[in-house]
């Protein structure tokens, strides 16, 4: 199936399969519970599936990385420029405040970003 740079960067961020591009990665859960997301064990639209290898993931954990230094550096200058008489502990906490609130998203979207990167 051919299709778009957008159309991938769209499915990326909505955590949709690699494949067909409508099955969700990860199943539905409430916003109130805590824990690691859970993936589904294959597309449930086309069967697709996701873990090819126990360990597949592992290098999804750059990207998690990568995702969270970036959006660190960015709330660093962010809150330097906005608030430029913060002090250094305070500016330590809005960063790291910072890679908390993102840290499951990074999780999820790392593991999407990954299937895209190398597809099956």
């Amino acid at each position: 199936m051919k299709t778009s740079v957008y159309n991938n960067l769209k499915a990326i961020v909505h955590q949709k399969c690699p494949n067909c591009g409508a099955g969700d990665v990860f199943k539905k859960r409430s916003i109130f519970s805590v824990g690691i997301p859970e993936m589904h064990e294959k597309c449930p639209d086309c069967g697709y599936f996701f873990e090819r290898e126990p360990g597949y993931f592992l290098g999804a954990m750059y990207l998690s990385y990568g995702l969270g230094v970036f959006q660190g550096i960015l709330a660093f200058l962010t809150a330097s420029f906005l608030c430029s008489n913060l002090s250094p502990f305070a500016l330590v906490g809005v960063v790291a405040t910072t890679i908390l609130v993102f840290a499951m998203w990074n999780f999820k979207l790392s593991r999407v970003i990954w299937l895209y990167i190398f597809p099956q």
